[in-house]
């Protein structure tokens, strides 16, 4: 006998597209310093990096556009949005508080024991003074449910910082926290979830060179393409 499936009801998708802005380049990026929650501004190598990245996102929609609180989050988010809104603050993609570590040579922070953990194991890093790895990747990996929750069929860009953007990807991907450090986050760059109800759809990671959205996100039931989606 042959199982028969029930036919599916047929219902629209609800699709939340994320794009996930690591901020330009800062003076503490370009001395080799651990910025952390340290206020430092965008270099000018930095403005110029939001500037191009403003005009690569320029016919990109959005209906929200949300900032991580530090100064040069926030400076590439005006830039960004080209006075086409305001960024709102969101804490949940806050730096990571490295503590003590914060304002230091990674030259010299290389030379810690911590390093190791940071490197290979860093659901178990905690920073002097800071939080834990494990902490700053839980707030973020709940704050964009959060986001898609309360912003439904939408585009929301996220301004963020680089640990923090990595954590996010490794969860859409299904990785294990240990695992984020293979993936690479440029200052400037984009990457892009669609999240669907059944799982998100990781399109695009540290893409720095012209965006442009997939006119369809997932398949339209919200499962993936056995085989890979044909290029749109």
């Amino acid at each position: 006998m042959v199982a028969v499936c029930p036919t599916r009801p047929a219902y629209p998708v609800r699709v939340t597209t994320v794009l996930l802005i690591r901020h330009g380049r800062s003076h503490a990026n370009a001395q080799g310093l651990l910025a952390g929650r340290t206020e430092t501004a965008l270099d000018d190598t930095g403005r110029t990096q939001a500037e191009q990245l403003a005009q690569r996102l320029s016919d990109v929609p959005f209906d929200l556009v949300v900032s991580s609180p530090q100064l040069r989050a926030r400076q590439t988010a005006e830039i960004v949005v080209a006075g086409r809104a305001e960024a709102r603050i969101d804490d949940a993609f806050a730096e990571c508080d490295y503590g003590d570590w914060s304002g230091s040579a990674l030259s010299e922070l290389a030379t810690e024991p911590t390093w190791e953990i940071v490197q290979w194991l860093p659901s178990a890093a905690e920073f002097p003074a800071g939080e834990t790895m494990a902490q700053m990747a839980h707030r973020a990996t709940h704050g964009v449910p959060r986001l898609v929750k309360e912003n439904p069929d939408s585009i929301i860009w996220v301004v963020s910082h680089g640990d923090v953007i990595k954590a996010i990807l490794a969860d859409a991907l299904g990785m294990h926290l240990d695992h984020f450090q293979r993936i690479v986050v440029d200052t400037a760059s984009v990457s892009i979830v669609h999240y669907t109800p059944k799982r998100p759809f990781v399109e695009r990671i540290n893409d720095t060179g012209g965006i442009r959205l997939a006119r369809k996100a997932p398949e339209s039931d919200g499962e993936a393409v056995v085989g890979g989606r044909t290029a749109q």
